[in-house]
Parts: C-alpha cells; sequence; structure tokens
C-alpha cells in the first residue's frame, strides 16, 4: 500500500506464521510496522494483536486489517472523502512548511491537503494509507515533483525543469487516488473465517496483552542502521503536521534503548506465551565485527535471563542481496537472522 523501511517479506511472514502457530491462536507482534505479520497471520485464521509506536505504522496496520469489503466499496469511500475534501476552503499554504511545499505543484498540494484532512478522520485509515502510497515518485501515477519513492528527496538534478516542464506541471488528485485504490485490489484477500485483529499505538514497554496468546512473531527495528523518522518524514507531515518532530523510533538510535525494549518485551514473553508456544525474532545483522553491530547476540541474552522457561530451538539466517535492501547508504545491514524460541 505504502512504502516502509525495512519491511519484512510476506511471503516470509506468512511462512512463520503457518510454522510456528495454529488456526485460532492469538499471533502478537509488538513491532508491527507495515502490518504485514499481523495481516498473514488473519489471513490465515489466527486471531492477530499488533502494535507500533509509529502513526505510520498505526496507518498501514489498520489499513490492511480493516480494508472495505471489496473494490467497490472502497472506490464508493474514496469518492465520498474526495467530494468532502473539494467542499472544503482552499488552504493557505503560506502555512505549509516549505520544504513540504518544494515537492508540489500548488494546486495539487491543496487537493492533498484537504484530502489529508478527511482522511485523518477515524476509520478512513485506508484512504489515508492509499494516499501515502502515491506522495512522492517522478511516475506520472505520484503527486509529487521527481522524487525517490521510497526515502523522499528531489530528483531536480536528474530530472531539471527546464528539459523536464511536464514532470512540474499540475497534478490532479482525484484520478491518481482512485487508480492507486484499484491497484490495491489487485491481490486483495480478505482474513479467514472468524479471524480477529487489533492494532494498539504504543510502545513495547507500554503494551498490555491477554493473559495468554499462542505466538509471539515480530522484526524489531534495525538498531542503529534506519532512521524511521527521517526516511518517512513526508508522509508524516500529512498524518499529522504536528509529531513530525516527534516520530523517531528511539530503539532505532541507541543500543540501551534496543535493549530496553527487548527486555521489555522478553518478560512479556515469559508471563503470557501459552504451553509450547513459540516465540519468534527476524533480526537484522550488521556486517561489522563489534560487538555493538549484533543485535541477535543481545536478543538471545536478554531471553536467556528474561525468559528462563523458553528455549532456543533454531537460527536460521537469510542473506540479504542489495537489490533488496531498501537504501543503499544501508550497507550494514547484509543479513537477517531469525531465532526460534519455545516454551518448554
Amino acid at each position: 500500500m505504502s512504502p516502509y523501511i525495512g519491511k519484512i517479506k510476506s511471503a516470509i511472514a506468512g511462512e512463520l506464521v503457518e510454522r510456528f502457530s495454529k488456526p485460532g491462536d492469538l499471533v502478537v507482534d509488538p513491532f508491527a510496522g507495515a502490518g504485514t505479520i499481523p495481516f498473514e497471520a488473519a489471513l490465515r485464521g489466527r486471531r492477530a494483536l499488533a502494535a507500533d509506536i509509529s502513526p505510520y505504522a498505526r496507518i498501514l496496520s489498520k489499513a490492511k486489517l480493516s480494508a472495505p469489503r471489496s473494490l467497490g466499496a472502497a472506490l464508493c469511500l474514496a469518492e465520498r472523502a474526495l467530494e468532502e475534501a473539494a467542499r472544503l476552503p482552499k488552504p493557505d499554504l503560506r502555512e505549509v512548511p516549505p520544504w513540504v511545499r518544494r515537492f508540489y505543484h500548488p494546486e495539487t498540494l491543496r487537493e492533498v491537503l484537504n484530502l489529508a484532512s478527511v482522511c485523518r478522520q477515524p476509520g478512513n485509515e485506508f484512504l489515508m494509507a492509499c494516499l501515502l502510497g502515491i506522495l512522492h515518485h517522478q511516475r506520472p501515477g505520484f503527486l509529487s515533483y521527481p522524487s525517490s519513492h521510497l526515502v523522499p528527496y528531489l530528483r531536480d538534478r536528474k530530472y531539471p525543469r527546464h528539459k523536464f516542464p511536464e514532470m512540474y506541471a499540475y497534478r490532479h488528485l482525484k484520478p491518481r487516488l482512485l487508480a492507486k485504490v484499484k491497484r490495491s485490489y489487485k491481490r486483495f484477500a480478505r482474513p479467514r473465517g472468524s479471524a480477529v485483529a487489533e492494532f494498539k499505538q504504543t510502545a513495547v514497554q507500554n503494551l498490555e496483552l491477554p493473559a495468554r496468546f499462542g505466538a509471539l512473531i515480530t522484526s524489531p527495528p534495525y538498531m542503529n542502521a534506519l532512521d524511521y523518522g527521517r526516511d518517512n518524514r513526508l508522509r508524516l507531515w500529512f498524518i499529522d503536521p504536528s509529531l513530525v518532530d516527534e516520530v523517531d523510533n528511539d530503539v532505532t538510535q541507541r543500543r540501551q534503548a534496543f535493549i530496553d525494549a527487548i527486555t521489555s518485551l522478553a518478560s512479556i514473553v515469559e508471563r503470557g506465551l501459552g504451553r509450547n508456544g513459540y516465540c519468534v525474532f527476524v533480526v537484522g545483522e550488521e556486517f561489522k565485527r563489534s560487538f555493538d553491530a549484533h543485535p541477535s547476540d543481545a536478543v538471545v541474552r536478554i531471553m536467556r535471563e528474561q525468559a528462563p522457561s523458553l528455549r532456543l530451538k533454531t537460527v536460521m539466517a537469510d542473506e540479504i542481496p542489495d537489490v533488496r535492501r531498501t537504501r543503499r547508504e544501508c550497507k550494514g545491514v547484509k543479513t537477517e537472522h531469525f531465532l526460534v524460541f519455545q516454551r518448554n
């Protein structure tokens, strides 16, 4: 629906859910990110409880877990939102930060601002996710001047205005949004049976879970390798302009914050994981040889200390080829380790 740095692949998430949980289980993902693991769990007849501190993660997770039941229903929802946005007064662009204005034709930006205000209303997470997915790129189906798709920066050197004037022209929001909705339903699938999914926007230290759950499957943020706030800054501004300077996830910035989060999570697992249940961590590794560069070692040590009733059953490694990594400068993350723990 919209790019997310460090996102776990859907096929991998689905395989982990199949192997380490049973239909009807409650599958918990406290670092839900783009909502891939809870969505794949719901598709396979599991109940899902997702959490993340990021408002962008909340939008994407809720969009997937509570999408309209059909393409027709989604298009009707989009048409109504566009009509409501068109009735709003034109926004004053002088109130928009200059760094945001640099990405858009003024008329396009006015349309996007009004629709974003409609999409912020509760229950419109699916439309907001569609809007975020077309905010910036150089392709004709996107809304911005030529820019990158994942991390927002203008590509005006590669596509100078005097050579590519059409890329700096007004881009009408409505046809692009409706086309995005249709693309979202090309691979549409509904959760199986009576699967129920819930999302909580909170840090893992404040996460409250049911007394028992069947499995915990999660991919913690890459430690010291990604900056989720900076890399999503434009999308975050449209979600809530007041939060753009407050969305950095400390877990990605400081080793101690990563350790504190995993320590809290280990205590949760020790208390609540059901008999013979699995706890699976997908941990991004760095190739450097320093101690700080191996977060999976820290996860294993913390689990041994804080969750003594669980045993490390399996460690699997998946090499990440250069073409699959989401940022060229993120050269340190070469491997993902799959750490599989099971309660005795």
